[in-house]
């Protein structure tokens, strides 16, 4: 029997303190996102960076934590795998964390004794990056080394330019579009960053995000002085790719544009660095330089085109073993 598993970055299980100190702590303990050496790095983290961060990012968490659903991102996650099931109702549609509950290894142990001998994992990032795409194939293969039953493994590539997920971010972009009362002057088109010395040691990633905003404009007919391409999420003093979210998002304020969109086609669920990164820091800074509306976009979620794009990619990498 095939299984389905989709691999999500994670989420704390509460918006406190210590509810973010284990989840910051496995996140930035990964080598594949903190790549200077441990020597230095761990004393770093646990003498400064935690107790800070922790603190810091729980407060933050709170702005966007739903009494019922808790955290966006685990809401949608749990959304796309239940109306995946749907399209697969012959082949169990399960999703682990990378960090924090539910665990990676814990869903693909019950899928192993439910009867799953071959699997095809989604990682949730579209753009490759070692940070991400990686990072979660590690964690995978992690989870496989404690099974003593393994099963076959096919791993979804990169779909970063691929017409079924650049057919769901451009229904979400005119779906936001269609439903603001106001016309925006301009385009931004926001991924999440990483160190400029990553990409100079071979990360795609860049590539992959250009690649993605090449198509996305030429299918939204954008004209070129309309939009612009940036990263978000800053960490640490190190350049990051260029152009910062923020920094456009403040030039364009002081250079008069008053109604900016910002689109996320690299975020597959709505989550912190979304809701709450742009949907509130950057929007008060863009209101501070001078800007007046700032929409954050809404993220792939559980909209129709989005589970049926993830069907169709789950489909062609699970050839001849899905029904």
């Amino acid at each position: 029997m095939t299984g389905i598993l989709l691999i999500q970055l994670g989420t704390p299980d509460r918006p406190t303190f210590r509810g973010l100190y284990p989840y910051l702590r496995q996140f930035l303990s990964d080598r594949r996102v903190i790549e200077v050496p441990r020597l230095i790095w761990l004393p770093l983290l646990y003498l400064r960076i935690l107790p800070f961060r922790s603190g810091v990012s729980a407060a933050k968490y709170r702005r966007i934590w739903d009494p019922v659903n808790g955290s966006p991102l685990l809401h949608y996650t749990r959304r796309q795998t239940e109306l995946l099931q749907r399209c697969f109702p012959n082949n169990p549609v399960r999703f682990g964390m990378m960090i924090g509950n539910p665990p990676l290894g814990k869903a693909l142990s019950e899928m192993i004794a439910a009867g799953v001998d071959r699997v095809v994992a989604l990682p949730m990032f579209p753009q490759y990056s070692a940070t991400t795409t990686a990072s979660a194939c590690d964690s995978l293969c992690r989870a496989l080394m404690r099974e003593r039953r393994v099963p076959a493994v096919r791993m979804v590539p990169p779909y970063y330019n691929h017409p079924a997920y650049l057919d769901a971010v451009e229904a979400v972009i005119r779906d936001d579009l269609a439903r603001l009362t106001w016309e925006p002057e301009h385009f931004v088109i926001s991924y999440h960053g990483i160190p400029q010395k990553y990409a100079q040691r071979g990360d795609p990633y860049a590539t992959h995000v250009v690649r993605t905003t090449r198509e996305l404009v030429k299918r939204l007919g954008w004209k070129r002085d309309r939009w612009t391409q940036t990263y978000q999420s800053r960490f640490g003093r190190s350049p990051w790719l260029k152009p910062y979210t923020d920094d456009v998002l403040e030039n364009l304020a002081r250079r008069g544009i008053k109604r900016v969109y910002v689109a996320l086609p690299g975020f597959t669920a709505d989550c912190l660095e979304t809701v709450d990164e742009i949907g509130n820091e950057s929007r008060e800074l863009f209101e501070q330089a001078g800007g007046e509306h700032l929409k954050n976009g809404t993220c792939l979620n559980d909209h129709p085109k989005w589970i049926e794009g993830m069907a169709r990619i789950i489909r062609e990498e699970g050839h001849g073993w899905l029904s």
